[in-house]
C-alpha cells in the first residue's frame, strides 16, 4: 500500500456559487526555478492553507516540507524534512502530501518514498511518530471504494490519486487513469461520476489526469485538471459539464497560465491556491 494523499475532507469552506476568480495569479511561493535554496521548489505536489493564510507545502523531489507565511513571498522556511531522502524519523522520502492538525499543533505528513504516514511537530520541529497503518489481512478497516481490480467499471478505479471527504462521509476519488472524478456514498457498492468520464480530452466535458480536488459546503468540485493545464468546476445542477476557473491558457509560465496543475486548496476567504508542478511555484487567484 503506497500512501500518495491524505484525506482533503477535513474543514468546510463556503463559496458563493457565482464566485469567480481573477485570471491571473500572484505567485507566492517559488517562482525561481528548479531548487533547494529556500526561495525555490522542485516539484511542489500537495498544500495546506491555514486560517492565516499560512501555506504548507509538500516539497517533493527536496524531500521536505515548506511553510511559506502569508505578504513573505521571498523565501519559505523549511519544517519538515531536508536532510536527504532517507526513512530516519528526521527525514523524508518524496512527502506527496500534507494536512496541519490543529489539536497536536502538527503536520501530518504521507511519506510515499518510505510507504508511512507520519506526524511531525511544528513546536519542535521533530517526527513524533508513525501514524498507525492499516495492513491487508486485518479486520479493522472497511473498503469505501474500488477494489474490485483495475478497470473503468463504476466498482473499480484506475489509478486513484487524491481523495476528499465530506461531512457526509461521502468519498471523492480523482480516477486519474480513467480522466474522471468518482463519488462513492457511504456503505455503496458502486461510485458515481461526478465529472468527466467522458474519455481523456479537454472539452467541458472531459478531464485529462486530474488530481487535487475540492469540495466546498454547496458540494461544488473543483479539480486541478492537469494535463489540460487547467482547473475546473463541476456543480451538482450539472455534473455532465463542468466550467474552467482558472488557466486553460496553453501550457504556460504566464501569470495566467499551468504547467501541470497538481494540488489546489482555498483559505477561508475563498483565495485559490495551485502547486503548478513543472513551474516550480504555488499560484494565488483572489476571489472577486
Amino acid at each position: 500500500i503506497l500512501p500518495i494523499e491524505l484525506a482533503s475532507g477535513t474543514r468546510e469552506i463556503n463559496i458563493p456559487a457565482n464566485a469567480k476568480w481573477a485570471q491571473s495569479g500572484a505567485t507566492i511561493a517559488g517562482g525561481h526555478r528548479q531548487g533547494d535554496a529556500t526561495n525555490q521548489l522542485n516539484e511542489p505536489c500537495g498544500l495546506f492553507v491555514d486560517d492565516d493564510q499560512t501555506v504548507v507545502i509538500a516539497d517533493y523531489e527536496n524531500h521536505r516540507i515548506m511553510q511559506w507565511k502569508n505578504g513573505d513571498t521571498t523565501n519559505g522556511q523549511i519544517v519538515a524534512g531536508d536532510e536527504g531522502a532517507g526513512n530516519g524519523l528526521h527525514q523524508l522520502q518524496y512527502p506527496t502530501d500534507l494536512l496541519i492538525d490543529k489539536e497536536t499543533d502538527s503536520l501530518i505528513i504521507c511519506d510515499p518514498g518510505n510507504r508511512r504516514v507520519v506526524r511531525w511537530s511544528r513546536r519542535s520541529g521533530t517526527t513524533q511518530d508513525e501514524v498507525r497503518r492499516y495492513q491487508l489481512g486485518e479486520n479493522n478497516y472497511t473498503l469505501v471504494a474500488g477494489g474490485n481490480g483495475q478497470g473503468d467499471g463504476l466498482n473499480q478505479l484506475n489509478r486513484p490519486t487524491y481523495l476528499f471527504v465530506d461531512r457526509q462521509q461521502n468519498v471523492y476519488v480523482p480516477d486519474c487513469y480513467n480522466n474522471r472524478v468518482m463519488k462513492w456514498t457511504k456503505g455503496a457498492k458502486e461510485g458515481i461520476v461526478v465529472a468527466g468520464g467522458q474519455g481523456k480530452g479537454g472539452a467541458m466535458t472531459q478531464l485529462s489526469y486530474p488530481n487535487g480536488i475540492f469540495v466546498d459546503t454547496l458540494s461544488t468540485l473543483y479539480v486541478a485538471d492537469t494535463r489540460n493545464h487547467r482547473v475546473m468546476r463541476w456543480t451538482q445542477e450539472d455534473k455532465k459539464q463542468g466550467g474552467v476557473i482558472v488557466g486553460g491558457n496553453r501550457q504556460g509560465a504566464g501569470a495566467n497560465q499551468f504547467q501541470y496543475p497538481f494540488g489546489l486548496s482555498f483559505d477561508r476567504h475563498g483565495n485559490l491556491y495551485v502547486t503548478d508542478i513543472n513551474n516550480n511555484r504555488v499560484q494565488r487567484f483572489s476571489v472577486e
